[in-house]
């Protein structure tokens, strides 16, 4: 019997919802579980998702030195693995990476994945609007390294839109979460938004399907974070054909993507996908 760790009330309290939340299925998959602050809405003049004027350019390259610094603590802390690198060796422009949502680091291990694709790419992460206005040096973090927030204003979202197709042309990655809330070290795949999927066929670019999956260093102890380590595996790129509309080749790639990472869930953890009744 594995030795248990009592754990903090705000978890198990995200743990309950989580569990609720996976019996109620269907939309509630999408649903945050952690008790985040309102925020306001994202304004054209908030944001530069290029880093175009100096104030962004500047914060930008000392947000990205930390970031390097806490990619490879991440990778230390957490023993990262990364299986399928080779699948990356024919990407050489733009893309665009899923990957599960199930804790505030497991994007450095994506980025840290990415670096197995030939060249130097910058890898950009779709966040919240909420993530963007979060106090702190996470918050600094946030808003300048790489992030593309998304917004309920609509100018926002022109400008964003034509953001991810600038950073596509140029080669550059962007992370999505498809299926968008975070669900704390929640194992399984969960089901998919669609956005991901049509700007990669608008912008004719591959997805990359990602999936991590968490293993207990120490198999005495619960899997708690301290006893964590990450496997991330790269599944090959899932191209989208250009003569099909972008809608419908959309759903083709979503359910692709669902596909293989139902399969290495299952391969690696050696039991059904099944969500709880």
């Amino acid at each position: 019997m594995k030795r248990k760790t009592e754990l903090p009330a705000d978890r198990e309290a995200v743990l309950k919802k989580i569990r609720d939340y996976e019996k109620l299925g269907g939309d509630y998959f999408f649903c945050d579980v952690e008790q985040d602050p309102p925020a306001r809405t994202l304004m054209p003049s908030d944001v530069d998702y290029l880093h175009s004027t100096a104030k962004f350019k500047l914060n930008g390259f000392f947000s990205r030195g930390i970031e390097w610094v806490c990619k490879n603590v991440c990778r230390s802390k957490f023993d990262i693995t990364v299986h399928g690198g080779e699948n990356l060796k024919d990407l050489t422009g733009g893309a665009i990476f899923t990957s599960n949502h199930f804790s505030v680091t497991e994007n450095l291990a994506v980025k840290l994945a990415g670096e197995k694709a030939p060249g130097r790419h910058r890898m950009y992460k779709l966040v919240r609007e909420g993530n963007y206005f979060m106090p702190g040096v996470i918050g600094w973090l946030l808003k300048y390294c790489d992030t593309l927030p998304l917004s309920s204003n609509l100018l926002t979202m022109k400008m964003l839109d034509g953001a991810i197709s600038q950073i596509l042309k140029n080669g550059d990655f962007i992370l999505v979460y498809p299926e968008q809330a975070m669900w704390w070290n929640y194992q399984k795949p969960r089901p998919y938004k669609i956005g991901a999927y049509y700007y990669a066929a608008k912008n004719n670019v591959p997805i990359v399907p990602c999936f991590v999956t968490l293993h207990a260093k120490d198999p005495e102890f619960d899997m708690l974070p301290d006893n964590i380590r990450y496997e991330i595996h790269i599944m090959p790129p899932i191209y989208p054909r250009g003569d099909v509309r972008a809608h419908i080749e959309a759903e083709r790639m979503l359910a692709e993507n669902a596909r293989v990472c139902k399969e290495v869930y299952e391969r690696v953890y050696g039991k059904e996908l099944v969500y709880s009744e």
